[in-house]
């Protein structure tokens, strides 16, 4: 079932639209969870806690782009537990992910506050600048936490081509930020 049949499901408070939202997304929704908490338990709840929280959410949300919707839901379940669960244990892959951004992640000391949502706004629109594969090396980096070889192998790409385009997009993303005013 396509996207937009899921999501008027949604609307019309079918239950059914949990139902094809776990055929069509289930094992990429655990896969999200599982990247971040390394541990199958957690990630079936947080898989479910996204079934849940997007039941709640459409209506009156009507997302454009229904899996990245889905997928946002989820990484922030996850995120949740692993902070609940305490710094001293977090997985070193969400460590290696966030020394690799520290770069580009703006100093709260910062003379202008910027909000959250400008932060994104700004990392919206410079990622719509990046080319496709630029774009897709990034999300799947950073947003969905996938490995360099997990990325390098679901894009076909070699791990050094993948290390070298993170890594360019990075410093290019920092650069963007710094013109803004966002302080590094």
């Amino acid at each position: 079932m396509d996207d937009a049949r899921i999501i008027e499901l949604y609307f019309a408070r079918d239950e059914a639209a949990i139902e094809q939202t776990r055929a069509s997304y289930g094992h990429k929704l655990r896969a999200v969870a599982l990247r971040i908490l390394a541990d199958d338990m957690d990630a079936q709840e947080c898989e479910n806690d996204t079934y849940l929280k997007t039941w709640m959410s459409i209506p009156p949300n009507r997302p454009v782009h229904f899996f990245a919707y889905i997928a946002k839901i989820c990484r922030n379940a996850a995120l949740g537990i692993l902070e609940y669960r305490g710094a001293a244990k977090r997985s070193a892959q969400v460590v290696e992910l966030t020394d690799e951004m520290q770069q580009c992640i703006p100093d709260s000391l910062a003379e202008r506050a910027f909000e959250p949502e400008e932060i994104g706004s700004l990392l919206t629109a410079f990622l719509r600048d990046q080319s496709e594969d630029n774009r897709q090396i990034f999300v799947r980096r950073y947003f969905a936490g996938e490995s360099v070889a997990e990325v390098a192998k679901a894009l076909g790409f070699s791990e050094s081509k993948v290390k070298s385009s993170l890594l360019r997009t990075r410093e290019k993303l920092r650069d963007v930020l710094e013109k803004e005013g966002v302080s590094i």
